[in-house]
């Protein structure tokens, strides 16, 4: 398996099509399961052929009768037969705009069908249960009889078409209005071709019927699509850069020479309809697998909001069919077929996608067949595949955005593929990619101008199309590098009554999604060309206006230049927003109002400013400062080995910023471990280590003081330890500039004796218990937090969104007061994998993307079967995953109930899977985390951009029982340091103040709130399951009554205070005939948990903290 992963990972680089599509078919012992999972997808998603093919039959036959019988007549000047027509029927003629003048000199006539076909994936037989409109596709092949020589030129086909459509559409409503409605839709989005749905009547909605099969399994719609005869237009005359739309002598001057490559290539496609039907028909006889992989290949399309509408960018299922029929035929050097037969349909598929990324459509043509035309012929701005056996462009539909979102999804696919070989099945069909706010960083929309002025184009292709293309242009041009890739939404088409025109499009906006660039979006200044390259830097004046201006550089050179500088403190959103309003005002007349930017509310959340990043940097070299001068101490009796930190402050993961001076220094230190050379003078006992321990931080702490006299001061603290052979004690040293350090002395014999108590079988079961978690905790403190620490410290580094984006995750999980359960270590590695494993997107780049995914990740976690993994080195092979699965197995037999390890988490540097979950959560944390994260990823999936991220970060305070209110004043009291009651006397002049004078508040051992949760979990855990953000600013502790501890008999080992049940019976135990064996004479007394008694007791240790406790019964 590994083998076959490497072999595939090398055939990245290679270029060939060939290579990469034949290597696939190396056997399925690499990705056996892969397709086991695809063929099972395949047998889930297939639609059932047989629950609608007499019902469809007997439509399509009716249909075919009706229209086979219509009654021809002759021609008719275009604005008579339509004034007459659509009075006689009342039918608007869904003519595309412009409509044709009333003194057109067109005739329309009607005549019999040349020929009435079924085409698509209904005859293909591809079809999914998952279609959002699931329909059968009916070609009427009109006659050459009603055409003339040049209808290709100036709309003329397409009103006789429409009239056609119209026509038809009469006669089937007056023969079938009573069982069938009809509505009037555009083809792909194409507004040039109009096309009549006709959808069964729902007869099924009786009252109190319980037999909903019908509607479950609602019979399919009928879509007919009139086309011209096949080869009927002229194709020398309808290039992709020749003109067909010829409007007069006032605009011969523009318009006669702009060309219509949309226009020209919609005309030719009308006559390929039968044959591309051969085409994909011939290839699914000759390939085994193909239809599959076009199945496979219309679900990974659809799960990326990819169709065949201009709207869902132009390339869906047809395309996709397409491309793969093309590649088994050609498309290869020399003309070599690109895809084999005798391949299997994954590998089908991934050979496609593979095309997709290496034959940059984005900026060369692909031509495939023989006989290729001259290359100037070709030339246009849409994305280019050119199949030459129809002369037809098949990707016309698509747009520039749309060919790179296809490109860019193509390459996350197939790196998914390549980098995941364990679950790369989810990535590619499961999840659903094309949720905005996860995939972008920038979302804004764009208000349509209500004038067309300046959008006209002689291409029919529409005004919201003309005015995205010159928004596109305008934008990737203004962001440049900043910008990754830029994507346009346009609004989608809807079907209309046939006795209307269509209607007018609801939604009068664009979406814009941008991917930034994390290194490059941030820039405060924008370089162009130098000063002496003339032209450049007159284009460059002359797209930038009045914002353009000349920079120097210190050796003299000079260039165009931006700024954006005064944006800089808000970030790339600030800056990016910036840029955006600039240019759209100033070249295609965008006022601000016409811009909407969403997102902006993650800033009013958690303020994330660039300047976080200079405070991380300067605690990180006050830490270097701390580690010189520790080394530089001559008098300690061993050598410093190593000082690793371990507080999250110093792997720029801490949700507070380590911001200090000589005014305001830190109240929590940042946490650090010193290791000292290996020595024979450590005593072989443990509470003699801790004790050595002691010693040596008291050392530490008076020789930095002798060294640095007025600059530190060193603080001894205690733990709170209940063991003498746990660690007792620390070292808090106080810089005179602010920064602040807790110093834990690591020894390596510690561990050792640990092991070899916890294995010695001569001991009482009950110490080698004891022993083994402070083991455990060992571990944890001196050898995981270090690799942890340095682990997230250089990733935050490689990816510069993933500080922001941890920071966010855990304000979410202390707004949902889930913090005090889970290892803030716990929290940063379920982000980390987020970036490691992005799939099906690329790295998050901004902390708003990287913060949605981790809870979509968590969302699909089913952790009571399946380990977190995460491998941050590269280096777990399939073994080793294998058995972290093996060993999460074992762990569920052992403790079915979960009632010990509940998540399994796995790093690289620890396959255990419990150092990092060893104290929680709990298995009812763990499924509140769960189900808060999948109503999160549901609200953002339905909502989209009008998702309020604020309410993702609203805690359902209702959830709970009972709710401790903190008082406010009591906790900034404790943290300043002042008395007890809180109540010194403080002089109202700052230099009269002793405290203000030099008497700082030493630093906290730990926030008081924990050490108050710590006592009250300590004492009431078993009645109470208490919830807290765990920050200062959280000022509510909520908790859950255990429903497990139910009523019951009365007995000494009580799990807390009980009460008489007030629904014992009347009878006592006294009642009866003196048996005492609690027989038919009489009930035992039972008892529950006395509420009020163990609210009075925490309101008793919370002293003046706890300011009112509120219950859910009042």
């Amino acid at each position: 398996m590994e083998a076959n992963t490497a072999k595939r990972r090398k055939l990245d680089h290679t270029n060939g099509y060939e290579a990469a599509s034949s290597t696939m078919s190396m056997g399925a012992s690499g990705a056996s399961a892969f397709i086991l999972e695809t063929e099972e997808l395949l047998k889930e998603v297939k639609l059932d052929y047989t629950k609608y093919s007499s019902s469809v039959k007997d439509n399509l036959r009716q249909f075919k009768d009706i229209i086979e019988s219509l009654e021809p007549h002759e021609p008719l000047p275009i604005n008579d037969a339509s004034t007459k027509f659509e009075k006689a029927n009342r039918i608007t003629i869904p003519y595309p705009d412009p409509k044709p003048a009333k003194d057109s000199p067109y005739k329309l006539s009607f005549a019999k069908p040349a020929q009435i076909n079924v085409v698509g994936s209904w005859v293909l037989q591809t079809n999914v249960k998952s279609q959002p409109d699931l329909a059968v596709d009916m070609i009427i092949i009109m006659p050459e009889a009603i055409f003339q020589e040049k209808d290709y030129l100036n709309m003329r086909y397409f009103y006789k078409r429409a009239y056609y459509l119209a026509y038809i559409t009469a006669q089937l409503r007056k023969s079938m209005g009573t069982t069938m409605d009809f509505a009037f839709d555009h083809l792909h989005g194409n507004m040039l071709l109009p096309i009549l749905v006709a959808r069964p009547k729902d007869t099924s909605n009786t009252k109190g019927n319980s037999n909903t099969g019908s509607r479950q399994n609602p019979s399919p719609a009928i879509r007919i699509i009139p086309c011209a005869p096949e080869g009927y237009f002229p194709t020398t005359k309808l290039t992709a850069v020749s003109n067909a739309i010829r409007q007069g002598k006032s605009e011969e001057a523009e318009d006669t020479k702009a060309p219509t490559p949309f226009y020209n290539t919609t005309l030719k496609a009308e006559s390929q309809f039968s044959s591309y039907l051969r085409l994909l028909y011939k290839t699914a006889n000759s390939c085994a697998a193909f239809r599959d992989a076009c199945v496979l290949g219309r679900i990974w399309l659809q799960q990326r909001g990819f169709s065949g509408s201009i709207h869902g960018g132009g390339f869906g299922h047809f395309e996709w069919a397409v491309l793969m029929a093309l590649l088994l035929q050609g498309g290869g050097r020399k003309g070599d077929a690109v895809l084999s037969s005798s391949l299997h349909s994954t590998q089908l598929f991934k050979a496609t996608l593979q095309y997709i990324v290496s034959s940059n459509l984005q900026k060369k043509p692909s031509i495939i067949g023989s006989d290729p035309p001259n290359p100037e012929t070709l030339r246009q701005t849409m994305p280019i595949l050119h199949d030459t056996a129809c002369g037809i462009n098949v990707l016309y539909k698509m747009t520039p955005w749309s060919i790179a979102m296809l490109t860019e999804q193509a390459k996350w696919s197939l790196s998914a593929i390549n980098n995941s070989p364990l679950d790369q099945f989810e990535h590619l069909f499961i999840i659903r990619a094309d949720q905005s706010l996860q995939m972008f960083d920038l979302l804004l929309n764009v208000n349509l101008p209500t004038s067309k002025e300046g959008f006209e184009a002689a291409d029919r292709r529409g005004f919201a199309w003309n005015f995205s293309a010159k928004l596109y242009s305008t934008l990737k041009r203004a962001l440049d590098e900043r910008a990754q890739l830029v994507h346009i939404q346009a609004p989608e088409t809807t079907a209309w009554p046939i006795s209307t025109a269509p209607s007018k499009e609801k939604r009068n906006s664009l979406l814009v999604g941008v991917i930034i660039d994390p290194l490059k979006a941030s820039q405060g200044r924008d370089y162009g060309p130098p000063y002496e390259e003339k032209k450049e830097a007159a284009r460059f004046r002359e797209f930038w206006g009045e914002k353009a201006d000349l920079w120097q550089f210190p050796d003299g050179n000079i260039v165009e230049s931006l700024d954006w500088t005064e944006h800089s403190y808000l970030g790339f959103p600030g800056i990016c927003e910036a840029i955006i309003r600039y240019i759209l005002k100033l070249r295609l007349h965008v006022s601000d109002a016409d811009l909407e930017f969403h997102g902006r509310e993650i800033l009013k959340i958690l303020p994330l400013a660039p300047s976080d990043k200079m405070a991380f940097d300067t605690a990180r070299q006050a830490f270097e400062i701390f580690e010189r001068d520790i080394r530089n101490l001559e008098d300690l009796p061993l050598h410093v080995k190593q000082i690793a930190p371990i507080g999250p402050d110093l792997r720029r993961a801490s949700l507070r910023i380590p911001e200090f001076n000589f005014r305001k220094p830190l109240l929590q230190p940042m946490e650090v471990v010193v290791s000292f050379e290996v020595s024979g003078k450590w005593p072989e006992n443990l509470a003699a280590i801790q004790r050595a321990k002691i010693a040596f931080l008291l050392k530490i702490g008076s020789s930095l003081e002798e060294a640095k006299e007025e600059e530190i001061k060193s603080h001894l603290g205690l733990e709170s330890a209940t063991r003498d052979d746990e660690n007792l004690a620390f070292l808090d040293v106080v810089y005179e500039n602010g920064a602040s350090f807790r110093l834990r002395v690591h020894s390596d014999l510690e561990e050792s004796l640990l092991e070899r108590q916890t294995k010695d079988q001569t001991v009482e079961r009950h110490i080698r218990t004891e022993s083994a978690d402070l083991l455990a905790s060992y571990r944890r403190m001196y050898t995981n937090l270090p690799l942890h620490n340095q682990t997230v410290s250089t990733f935050c580094t490689r990816f510069p969104a993933l500080s922001a984006s941890i920071r966010l995750t855990k304000h979410w999980f202390n707004s949902h007061k889930l913090s005090i359960h889970f290892n803030e270590e716990l929290i940063e590695l379920f982000v980390l994998q987020a970036f490691l494993k992005p799939y099906p997107w690329q790295t998050p780049c901004s902390a708003a993307t990287g913060f949605l995914r981790t809870l979509l990740l968590l969302s699909r976690w089913d952790w009571r079967d399946e380990p977190f993994v995460i491998d941050s080195s590269d280096s777990l092979s399939t073994s080793q995953r294998l058995e972290i699965g093996t060993r999460l197995q074992a762990w569920r037999k052992i403790d079915p109930n979960m009632n010990r390890t509940v998540l399994f988490v796995a790093t690289s540097h620890d396959v255990t899977g419990v150092a990092y979950t060893q104290h929680g959560p709990s298995k009812v944390v763990a499924t509140r985390m769960t189900s808060l994260a999948r109503s999160a990823c549901k609200a953002v999936k339905e909502k989209g951009v009008d998702t309020n991220i604020r309410s993702l970060f609203q805690p359902a305070l209702r959830d709970y029982d009972v709710l401790l209110h903190l008082s406010p004043k009591v906790l900034k009291s404790i943290s300043r340091g002042d008395d007890d009651d809180g109540t010194a006397k403080r002089s109202q002049f700052k230099n009269l103040d002793d405290r203000g004078a030099g008497k700082q508040a030493l630093p906290l051992a730990e926030p008081p709130v924990r050490t108050l949760l710590r006592r009250l979990q300590a004492a009431y855990a078993s009645p109470l399951l208490f919830f807290h953000g765990g920050t200062p600013d959280d000022s509510v502790v909520g908790a859950l009554w255990n429903p497990l501890l139910h009523r019951r008999a009365f007995s000494v080992r009580a799990p807390c205070s009980l009460m008489r049940s007030p629904t014992n019976g009347a009878g006592g135990a006294g009642d009866g005939d003196g048996d005492g064996d609690g027989g038919e004479g009489g009930e035992e007394e039972l008892y529950e948990v006395n509420k009020v008694a163990v609210l009075a007791e925490i309101a008793r240790v919370g002293g003046d903290l706890i300011e009112k406790i509120e219950t859910k019964d009042g």
